[in-house]
């Protein structure tokens, strides 16, 4: 049985500081297994792999951007934070649709042999073109959702500063999905956002029924980040400067069992 499959389901954001609004709409995510992207290839007409199409899966949209074998590319990462996950790796992320795509999240769950969780592998990017990680082991395993923090790194809301913490709680992939993000300095909550999708197997059907509902997905993304960065400059609040890239690809997290 395919571990490959769609999560539909709704994206919401509410920001605090500086300015407080709210933000809701309905998307769906693709679970990629790594090792069945060949096979699934061959099944699926819908969703193509590297052409253009009116879905696609780019694999030089991720990673390193070399188009090179993405599972080997995560793997390398745990490698390097003495990580072990030998078993599949599983991407989450958005489709291209009629060749454009734009991801702010995507990821990576990393499994040892035995199908456990050993990490997750979260890959940001921003507006500009540019992209950063963050990578936590995943703490024993458990009933309850997988909690994961890091210090952030990267510039991506140019309304947000760059002295906070992400706070990361993950309910795996199953028969539902959550992923839960705040950003806060200290104590004082900046924004949480939360995606929410419920699966569906990865066919052609259902991959034309979830275009059907959400034609202009990757466009409506984008144009949700744009429009709250409007709604923001309009309460005269003007963007920050854009730091350096960091020199690392990946900063490091940790995992809490609270």
């Amino acid at each position: 049985m395919s571990a490959s499959a769609i999560y539909e389901g709704v994206v919401t954001h509410r920001r605090f500081s500086p300015a407080s609004h709210r933000l809701r709409y309905r998307i769906f995510m693709l679970l990629l297994d790594l090792d069945e992207l060949r096979s699934l290839a061959a099944r699926l007409r819908v969703l193509r792999f590297g052409p253009f199409g009116l879905m696609s899966f780019r694999a030089a949209d991720h990673g390193d951007r070399s188009g090179g074998d993405l599972k080997a590319y995560a793997q390398e990462r745990l490698a390097e934070a003495g990580i072990v996950a030998d078993g599949p790796v599983r991407l989450l992320c958005m489709p291209r649709i009629l060749g454009y795509g734009f991801n702010p999240l995507s990821l990576y769950f990393c499994h040892r042999a035995d199908g456990e969780l050993a990490a997750i592998l979260y890959e940001v990017r921003n507006t500009f073109g540019q992209s950063h990680s963050y990578l936590a082991a995943a703490p024993a395993p458990g009933a309850g959702p997988v909690r994961q923090s890091a210090p952030k790194r990267f510039y991506v809301s140019p309304f947000m500063d760059m002295d906070l913490t992400y706070d990361f709680e993950i309910a795996p992939p199953g028969e539902a999905i959550a992923v839960d993000i705040s950003a806060r300095r200290g104590d004082d909550m900046i924004l949480t956002a939360r995606f929410g999708g419920q699966h569906k197997p990865l066919t052609d059907a259902n991959l034309l029924k979830a275009w059907l509902k959400h034609p202009l997905l990757s466009f409506k993304v984008i144009a949700g980040i744009h429009w709250e960065a409007i709604r923001i400059v309009a309460r005269g609040i003007w963007p920050r400067p854009r730091p350096p890239l960091p020199p690392e690809a990946v900063t490091l997290g940790a995992s809490s069992t609270s």
